[in-house]
């Protein structure tokens, strides 16, 4: 800081900064821009704030503490509610983020309405039968629940089969489809009543139907195969259980797990969402650009180039009238036509604070194109170099901030 402006009085600097953060909304204002952030590895890891965090939301805050641009928080957490999310996320920051700035991976499940009057079996931890009320579904069982009236299933833990029996319980409705939440705690133990319940086609207490070829709806929420907490290296994510029920299901039958909906990064569904939550507050007019910050390419990066093609791929099918077919997932693949996507673009920016770790050190303009020797996206995906090459590869948040705020200002200027 050169001597004059470390002279400059306090309410002078004060003033210079709303200047020049007012600059940067009117600047932008033409471009209509709106920032998703990834959380785990990006802004947090476990419950410790990345330093990077907080020095980046002050860029990103006016004189009165408002967002510049419309603001969504994308993470693939999803054993919480959105307000404890927001609440944590305000805490933490220290700034104000309100459940309407939050998608977490089983969000758009509320949009799955064709589901909610189902009987549905739920699988994670946290309050999982409370979450999926609020989603809209009716009739919730838990793994808990189904242990307690079928003790027989569960055999594992020895300690626990040697209890005395629970009182019996109401008779349970037959099963109609599976949510899959997040990792649960006990592994055996969900990944055992899961099967027993795809077998049985929703009846447990039945002998396994091997003639049975199809199965009965699996959503899933949270492909991620791993992310990052406060360890040194990143830990097992819900993709990993996904895998092992998978694996299973395969070897007893022959066949693949099918799922109906894979939701959560990088599913579209979670970015036609989390646009739709940009739009609202951004007084539902359109957005020009799209920045996605994330620690992932396998989840942020990938899912934020996906997103951008099907964009790319809406406005050709708009101007042309051809009928829209997206590539680059699997069977997992699911949108919503109520839920509009109008970007022009989404471009995504990888930090170096989570599960990507950079083989040499950034240059301020590197181009290089980033590549993995291992794909370790969920099974349903396409391995495309293009899905997981970064527009932008930084070193944190902060960076990020910097480098997108640069670019609106730049590309702004009359």
């Amino acid at each position: 800081m050169s001597s004059r402006s470390a002279a400059l009085p306090h309410t002078d600097i004060m003033w210079c900064r709303g200047f020049l953060q007012q600059t940067f909304r009117l600047m932008s204002t033409s471009r209509q821009v709106g920032i998703l952030f990834d959380v785990d590895g990006v802004l947090l890891r476990g419950r410790s704030v990345i330093p990077a965090a907080r020095r980046a939301f002050k860029k990103l805050l006016d004189a009165n503490n408002n967002f510049l641009f419309p603001v969504v928080f994308v993470t693939n957490a999803g054993s919480c509610h959105r307000h404890h999310k927001a609440q944590q996320l305000s805490d933490l920051l220290d700034i104000k983020v309100t459940p309407e700035q939050v998608v977490l991976s089983h969000s758009p499940l509320q949009m799955l309405k064709s589901f909610h009057d189902k009987c549905v079996l739920v699988s994670g931890q946290g309050p999982v039968i409370d979450i999926a009320n609020t989603l809209g579904f009716q009739k919730v069982v838990s793994i808990e629940q189904l242990r307690q009236h079928h003790p027989q299933l569960d055999m594992v833990d020895h300690n626990r089969t040697s209890r005395p029996p629970s009182p019996p319980l109401r008779t349970l409705p037959k099963i109609e489809a599976i949510i899959l939440f997040g990792e649960p705690i006990r592994w055996e133990t969900n990944l055992q009543l899961l099967i027993d319940v795809l077998l049985t086609n929703g009846n447990p207490s039945c002998e396994y139907d091997a003639q049975v070829s199809a199965h009965l709806p699996v959503l899933a929420c949270n492909m991620d195969l791993m992310w990052m907490a406060e360890a040194p290296s990143p830990r097992f994510g819900h993709g990993m259980f996904l895998l092992c029920l998978e694996s299973i299901y395969r070897k007893l039958t022959g066949r693949e797990l099918q799922y109906q909906a894979a939701l959560g990064k990088p599913s579209l569904l979670m970015y036609q969402y989390a646009e739709h939550l940009l739009r609202l507050q951004n007084q539902n007019r359109k957005l020009t650009t799209v920045y996605a910050v994330g620690d992932n390419l396998m989840t942020d990066i990938y899912g934020a180039n996906l997103y951008n093609r099907y964009l790319a791929q809406q406005h050709t099918a708009i101007a042309t009238s051809t009928k829209l077919v997206a590539k680059g997932t699997g069977s997992h693949m699911m949108m919503q036509e109520e839920l509009v996507s109008a970007a022009a673009q989404c471009r995504s920016i990888l930090v170096c604070t989570g599960v990507y770790k950079p083989r040499s050190s950034l240059s301020s303009d590197q181009a290089s194109v980033v590549t993995e020797t291992v794909f370790h996206g969920h099974r349903d995906l396409i391995m495309e170099p293009d899905l997981v090459e970064p527009d932008h590869v930084v070193e944190d948040v902060e960076a990020a901030v910097d480098l997108l705020l640069k670019a609106e200002a730049v590309t702004s200027d009359p």
